[in-house]
């Protein structure tokens, strides 16, 4: 069906320039773009999602914690609240979204998570309640042009990367391919193997000499439990609410028995009419298998509200854990981390 995205030229075209006219004012300076002393940190993409911010974000938590006070700031995209929020322990995703709740569950005893949609008064609020901050991460803010990082990472796929997209709705760009410009380092995403053409990639890109390039692939973790159960079985119903759940669907089916996918949108909240059907599939193969049901961790995050947790407590219920590594560990350490002494 993509063959139909050409009629939707126009559309593009009038988008494309309004997100022309609106890199330029920032450009020429018309709207005010702020900087602020503090490092700063941005993880963004071109395109509409999937590109694997969230575990490039942790990357970056893994390097800095122990040196720095880092704060990530998000958007906290699908939360119920507004404006500014420090994560506390009375949080969910629900009041701050699911990407922020995973840093929190796993980092929130060395970092600070907050989140705001407007991220230079998120910036000033963090900076009002954590003074002792000297690094902040922002979660997707490529395109937030209202705030100027001091550092920016690009991150593209290598299935589909920017150079191959075209512009919204035609394509899955957020702005136009040059925005590529504006990044620090660009980070070629969700590769099969770090062993690929540097120069070759570099041209694909349209990238400068001067803007280093890192390619990075998925590693796979354990699977870890929910509800409490043992992980015994090679029969698994997969449940995921992410953006391009392909990736982990191939990797799964190597060692497992896929006997149902539930594919959900990117940040879908589970209702109980959700989790019912699950468990009505689960019910069916039960009665010959003893099937496992695996989400993404991302997924998991929000399925710890008080409703969905006691609806899903007497089922086995697991999520797959994900990181990243990179080609030249070192080189891009050493360029993040002379970043932020640098600039502190």
């Amino acid at each position: 069906m993509k063959f139909l995205r050409f009629f939707l030229f126009p559309f593009a075209l009038l988008y494309g320039l309004v997100v022309l006219l609106r890199n330029g004012m920032y450009k020429m300076k018309w709207f005010r773009s702020t900087k602020f002393s503090v490092p700063i940190i941005n993880v963004g993409n071109l395109s509409m999602g999937g590109t694997g911010k969230t575990p490039h974000v942790e990357y970056l938590i893994r390097l800095l914690e122990e040196e720095r006070n880092v704060v990530t700031l998000s958007r906290g995209f699908g939360r119920k609240t507004q404006g500014f929020r420090l994560a506390g322990n009375e949080d969910s995703a629900k009041t701050i979204g699911d990407e922020p709740f995973q840093y929190f569950k796993k980092f929130g005893k060395e970092i600070n998570v907050a989140v705001d949609a407007k991220r230079v008064l998120g910036v000033v609020d963090i900076m009002r309640n954590l003074p002792e901050t000297n690094t902040i991460l922002l979660d997707d803010a490529f395109q937030h042009r209202a705030i100027s990082p001091g550092f920016n990472i690009l991150l593209t796929t290598y299935d589909q990367p920017y150079s191959a997209d075209f512009i919204l709705p035609m394509g899955d760009l957020r702005e136009f391919r040059n925005g590529k410009n504006r990044a620090d380092v660009v980070v070629l995403t969700k590769c099969p193997s770090l062993d690929l053409d540097k120069a070759q990639w570099r041209k694909k890109l349209g990238l400068l000499e001067n803007v280093p390039l890192f390619f990075s692939k998925i590693k796979y973790g354990k699977i870890l439990s929910l509800t409490g159960q043992d992980f015994i079985t090679k029969d698994i119903i997969l449940v995921t609410g992410i953006a391009k759940s392909e990736p982990l669907k191939n990797e799964l089916s190597k060692s497992y028995n896929i006997l149902h996918h539930f594919n959900f949108n990117d940040h879908h909240n589970f209702t109980i009419k959700d989790l019912q059907n699950i468990h009505n599939i689960f019910g069916k193969f039960a009665d010959a298998k003893t099937p496992a049901i695996i989400t993404t961790e991302k997924d998991a995050m929000r399925l710890q509200g008080d409703e969905t947790k006691e609806a899903i407590k007497d089922y086995p219920w697991f999520y797959q854990e994900i990181s990243v590594e990179l080609d030249d560990e070192p080189k891009f350490n050493q360029l993040i981390k002379a970043y932020v002494k640098e600039d502190n």
